[in-house]
């Protein structure tokens, strides 16, 4: 048979030719992107791996504020809210074991601890005066409220697509997976290449999870309507009970609320808006990862009746996928082996873009 034999798969030379200028543009889109755009990504994976122990340092801090017993007295609730939501208090967490203190949101971004037995100030902390809260607002809106959330959704998209396109530079062909995966030691430019190749494929999975989470926080509403669509689930709703709180009985109230959700415990108390008579309350039930549950109770100021409640173990799978974003963001889910994972993981955006940069200055000479 005369000319030249192919087989049915061969590739023909235009079209090899097209797949290797693709490459040639993705790999360098994936360099100048992740040393650009990777290196808020990096940054804000440190400020996270930090943020992972944030209870333990508060509390390494300010030993005074573990010096209680965790008590929720209706009476210095009442003193607190009286006190402190006229300058700007949005909610209070009731005291735990783990800061056995009122802790208290301000509005703009500020919080407040308050002694369990007297209600006394015993700590404010803003951005401004505490490195933790500091790195608190980076890692949640780059230090610029809204938009800087914005931009860090943003961030977080351009930060999938440099995982995915990593991912697509490095796959092997058939036959060359245990090559990819070895890690050099020499020369420099092939230590950093495979140390920033292999490093990227094999951890690969922790940091999609880590990133693709994050993003859901950053557009937590869209995420959630998303998940919902397809597996189920609802949105709790504020109940309408019209008429200025002017009389509200705590005791009542979170004695109502305590028994309203069998078995969950009360974390967080909103505080009551001037034209609602509705006292909300987030609560943890048995099995939620969600440090404070994303189940809610609702009563009426004067403590006589449940107005709502918002189971969300009952919930439909989308719901609980929605509520599982936050917990598996922040290393909650699987005790301290998890946390100790997610901090590690927090990392790995700044070891890459390190090995990256290396590999390229060793590559080009500079």
């Amino acid at each position: 048979m005369n000319g030249t034999q192919t087989t049915p798969f061969a590739v023909s030379p235009t079209i090899a030719a097209v797949k290797r200028r693709l490459r040639r543009g993705l790999a360098w889109l994936h360099l100048w992107v992740g040393l650009t755009v990777g290196s808020i990504f990096a940054l804000n994976g440190v400020a996270g791996s930090v943020l992972v122990f944030h209870t333990d340092l508060l509390r390494w801090q300010h030993p005074e504020l573990i010096a209680h017993k965790p008590h929720a007295d209706p009476v210095v609730l009442e003193q607190l809210v009286a006190q402190w939501a006229p300058r700007g208090v949005r909610s209070i967490d009731l005291p735990k074991p783990e800061l056995p203190v009122w802790q208290a949101y301000f509005a703009n971004g500020e919080r407040a601890y308050f002694a369990p037995e007297d209600g006394a100030l015993l700590l404010q902390r803003a951005p401004d005066n505490d490195v933790l809260m500091w790195l608190h607002e980076w890692h949640v809106a780059l230090l610029a409220h809204d938009s800087g959330k914005q931009v860090l959704g943003v961030i977080g998209w351009v930060s999938l697509g440099l995982l995915v396109s990593g991912l697509y530079l490095w796959w092997p062909k058939p036959g060359r997976w245990r090559s990819h995966l070895r890690v050099h030691t020499h020369p420099p430019v092939r230590r950093w290449v495979t140390w920033h190749r292999s490093g990227g494929a094999l951890l690969l999975p922790l940091l999609l999870l880590a990133t693709v989470t994050g993003v859901g926080m950053v557009y937590g509403k869209g995420f959630h309507a998303v998940f919902t669509a397809a597996l189920g689930g609802a949105v709790p709703t504020l109940p309408k009970l019209k008429g200025a709180p002017d009389e509200v009985d705590w005791n009542r109230v979170l004695e109502r609320a305590h028994h309203a959700l069998p078995g969950a415990r009360l974390s967080r108390v909103s505080m009551p808006k001037p034209d609602s008579r509705v006292i909300s309350f987030r609560a943890r039930a048995a099995g939620e990862w969600h440090p404070n549950g994303r189940s809610e109770v609702h009563v009426d100021a004067a403590g006589t009746r449940v107005l709502d409640v918002f189971d969300a173990t009952a919930q439909a799978a989308g719901a609980r996928a929605s509520a599982a974003l936050y917990p598996l963001h922040i290393g909650v889910v699987g005790g301290s082996a998890a946390r100790w994972v997610t901090a590690i993981v927090g990392l790995l955006p700044m070891f890459l873009l390190v090995t990256g940069f290396l590999f390229w200055r060793r590559r080009t000479g500079h």
